[in-house]
């Protein structure tokens, strides 16, 4: 059984796999003060929520893009878990050919995304990751990852509209009656919602025109169904795409 660690700055995502088959799985929030014990004793909870123990591990593969919880993720593993961590870095075999001007500084998580699409589904694809970024990662039909663009996730937003603006409140992400809010809250869940819909459509037709028109979109990540009722331009919702690419990757390093 492998266990799949996806260490991201707001969610920590956790799944495990007996073969290619994905059981329990779980998306907690990131704690940034977590000390390797606590982390620890939260792992040997789950897998014991899961009716599982230590003895059923037979490897852990992990991607971070928390350089900081790294270590500590990695030393709980090793005294609670009894197992040392895959880490996707640098030297790490994942069938795919990175194509950014500096390879070094593609986050571990869109290397696992392009792994699972280019394993999964094949290229050309855009995969879209609603996390604390957004970010669109485009693949060739070939497997090579050339790059992509980042901006703020949906909820970043949320929060920097609620800090640096007065009169506006924190909201719960939400579809609003209609695209034209009523009052402040119906507004602001448009524009958010809506505004990053749009974006979305937008960017994955300037994606299509460069990778061409049968390009796939894959989506994933913690707000990808919300956005993906939204749209037509999204083709497959794979909301634990990471996860299963760390799968790949660790059966690659076999």
């Amino acid at each position: 059984m492998l266990l799949t660690v996806d260490i991201g700055n707001t969610n920590l995502t956790l799944g495990l796999y007996e073969g290619d088959k994905l059981n329990p799985h779980w998306r907690l929030a990131t704690d940034h003060n977590r000390m390797p014990d606590e982390y620890g004793l939260q792992l040997l909870g789950l897998l014991q929520h899961a009716g599982k123990s230590v003895k059923d591990l037979t490897g852990i593969c992990l991607a971070s893009v928390v350089p900081p919880l790294t270590n500590r993720v990695v030393q709980a593993c090793r005294e609670y878990l009894k197992q040392e961590p895959l880490v996707v870095d640098t030297g790490v075999k994942t069938g795919i050919r990175i194509r950014y001007e500096d390879p070094k500084a593609v986050g571990a998580d869109r290397v696992a995304d392009a792994v699972a699409t280019m394993h999964l589904y094949g290229g050309p694809a855009c995969i879209v990751d609603f996390g604390t970024a957004t970010t669109f990662n485009a693949l060739t039909k070939e497997g090579d990852y050339l790059g992509g663009a980042i901006t703020a996730g949906i909820n970043l937003a949320a929060d920097a509209l609620f800090t640096h603006a007065a009169k506006l409140q924190r909201i719960d992400l939400q579809r609003p009656p209609s695209v034209i809010g009523r009052n402040t809250v119906h507004a602001m869940q448009s524009g958010l919602l809506f505004g990053y819909v749009s974006m979305v459509e937008g960017m994955v037709a300037r994606f299509r025109s460069e990778l061409g028109s049968d390009m796939k979109v894959i989506a994933t990540g913690g707000l990808a169904e919300t956005v993906a009722q939204e749209t037509k331009v999204i083709n497959i919702l794979a909301p634990w795409l990471t996860l299963d690419g760390l799968r790949i990757i660790w059966e690659l390093n076999r």
